[in-house]
């Protein structure tokens, strides 16, 4: 249930995402469910390979170069899935990377009870 949870908030943030910055395009919710779905999956696998590779320039950069690496992961799911889900050009997906993080811990914040501490 709780991954079930977790992949429609993040289809949310994807939509929100869309709606914010410019060069963003989802075609519809539905579009956002796969969209997440396929940015889950690629960041799971392409983009934890990559992660491990660039440690060193991650630790160099303070973990901001995590932001590139999330940005070539949407510009790879925006290859994948071409008419429904759109990414144009490194700086949408860049701000996109950053603002889909937020909206993601926001979202999740909101939906799920703090843990207790203690």
């Amino acid at each position: 249930m709780r991954l079930l949870l977790n992949w429609i908030l993040s289809a949310l943030a994807v939509w929100l995402v869309a709606h914010v910055v410019s060069g963003f395009y989802v075609s519809g919710f539905k579009a956002a469910l796969i969209a997440a779905l396929v940015i889950g999956f690629i960041n799971a696998t392409v983009g934890a390979l990559l992660k491990i590779l660039t440690f060193p320039l991650t630790l160099v950069t303070l973990g901001l170069f995590w932001f590139v690496i999330n940005a070539l992961m949407l510009e790879l799911a925006s290859a994948l899935l071409a008419p429904g889900f759109q990414v144009h050009g490194f700086l949408a997906a860049f701000l996109g990377a950053i603002l889909l993080s937020l909206v993601n811990v926001i979202l999740k914040a909101l939906v799920y009870p703090p843990r207790n501490r203690g």
